[in-house]
């Protein structure tokens, strides 16, 4: 009988429901896919365009990636802690024979050199944001995008913030930062 209400709750809010039980501490966020019109209007308010390398922290199953790459016409890098979903990401990238512009990367996204980067995208936590902050900082060089779904970084100023709604009636907010005008 309570099943019911929570698994109704989980479609309602996702992320309030389980982010406090995700996992390891090296993860930073629960694994939750964002839904594909979310992905490509995070491409398309980062700005994406042919030849810019986007990095996903906590890619998932790679749908970001992907897109990145199939309608953008950019190279991507995923970044994704569990193996298993890097797997699949891995396979699917395979089977669409995108690997000559996509690859994923099985790892934690606080040890990965940001350098190279023209867009991060990312889904995590508000708290793993502000993990992540100082590599933000750290590696990315002024102009590149950084856009955050749902959570912002805090002490940083968004250069545009875009809100939508999925059919699911679902309200969801993007960040868009650009280094070098963060404050």
């Amino acid at each position: 009988m309570r099943a019911v209400p929570i698994a109704l709750a989980l479609v309602v809010s996702p992320f309030s429901l389980v982010a406090q039980h995700f996992g390891t501490a090296e993860n930073l966020a629960p694994y939750i896919p964002t839904p594909q019109i979310l992905v490509e209007k995070m491409l398309e308010s980062g700005h994406v365009k042919p030849g810019d390398l986007v990095y996903d922290l906590g890619s998932g199953d790679g749908r970001i990636v992907i897109t990145a790459a199939q309608k953008f016409g950019a190279r991507a890098v995923g970044v994704e802690i569990r193996a298993d979903l890097c797997r699949i990401a891995t396979e699917k990238i395979k089977s669409l024979g995108l690997e000559d512009r996509v690859r994923m990367v099985q790892g934690n996204a606080l040890h990965v050199d940001l350098s190279p980067a023209d867009v991060v995208t990312m889904y995590l936590l508000t708290s793993s944001n502000e993990l992540m902050k100082p590599n933000l900082e750290k590696y990315l060089k002024t102009g590149a995008r950084v856009v955050s779904n749902e959570f912002p970084i805090k002490g940083w100023r968004p250069v545009e913030t875009v809100r939508m709604t999925t059919g699911s009636s679902m309200q969801h907010t993007i960040y868009v930062y650009e280094i070098g005008r963060t404050k």
